[in-house]
């Protein structure tokens, strides 16, 4: 069996990547799903869908803060799904809120790495922001992550490692022709995995959700200010006290930012207070 026919049963045992969660076109989104960690069941409960539709009825009306303000609270809850950060770039982006939206979307795209829609709406606010593709993703591994999440790289290494132990199994039995199918598979096994094994090393970033926000020289109240950060970039954050983030912008200025002004794109957000 050749390489490529190895892989292409390896990625149809894998399982089909997740579907998007909501439709492609511009609009209030109606799924909502629950992260693992929060609650045991798939479904959330009846309350939880309450507040999302409730949420979804407040931006239709043009109560955006509103909105955003459920839309919040059920992620910080542990309730969240791309369908959910959709919704909440939706009603930020209609208040001016651009830096909050891409926000929002990046860490949709963080949920669902497949879903186009959210990738093409990703692109459009970078564009009204005047940011370069390499303002958004200041650290290459964590595109590498992302794309061992799309395609289940995990599992598709799993089983190509699995079927290289079968094979070598089997030339112990004296079936020399199986060979070539066990070095091949365990070398393709060993590549696959390096994907997630590198992605897992990507520094954790966060994107700056609020206009002018202040860059400040230590993580303190009296602390002076010695710029100001873009609106919408994402920065590699390097270091957390108390409630400030040390980070690092395209141009190499690192300092310290308010952790309400640099959100972490990789878990939810943090409780209202």
């Amino acid at each position: 069996m050749s390489a490529r026919w190895l892989v292409i049963a390896a990625l149809l045992a894998a399982g089909p990547a997740s579907a998007p969660g909501r439709a492609s076109a511009p609009g209030p989104a109606t799924q909502l799903t629950s992260a693992p960690a929060a609650a045991s069941a798939d479904v959330p409960p009846a309350s939880k869908r309450a507040q999302f539709r409730q949420a979804s009825e407040l931006a239709r009306a043009g109560d955006t803060p509103g909105a955003i303000a459920i839309y919040h609270d059920l992620a910080a809850s542990g309730y969240e799904s791309a369908a959910l950060y959709w919704n909440w770039a939706q009603a930020a982006s209609a208040r001016g809120g651009v830096g909050e939206a891409l926000w929002a979307l990046l860490r949709a795209r963080e949920l669902d790495p497949a879903d186009r829609a959210v990738a093409r709406e990703i692109e459009r606010l970078r564009e009204s922001a005047n940011l370069d593709r390499a303002e958004l993703a200041p650290d290459p591994l964590a595109s590498l992550a992302r794309a061992s999440r799309r395609f289940r790289l995990d599992r598709v290494a799993v089983l190509l490692l699995a079927m290289s132990l079968a094979a070598h199994a089997g030339i112990k039995l004296r079936s020399a022709r199986l060979a070539p199918l066990a070095w091949t598979t365990l070398a393709l096994g060993l590549a696959f995995a390096a994907v997630p094994a590198a992605g897992a090393l990507a520094r954790p970033t966060g994107a700056v959700v609020r206009r002018g926000a202040p860059l400040f020289d230590a993580a303190s109240p009296t602390a002076e200010t010695v710029g100001a950060l873009r609106e919408g970039e994402v920065l590699p954050i390097l270091e957390t006290s108390g409630g400030y983030v040390r980070v690092e912008d395209s141009s190499g200025a690192r300092g310290w930012a308010l952790a309400t002004d640099v959100r972490p794109l990789t878990q939810a957000p943090r409780p209202r207070s």
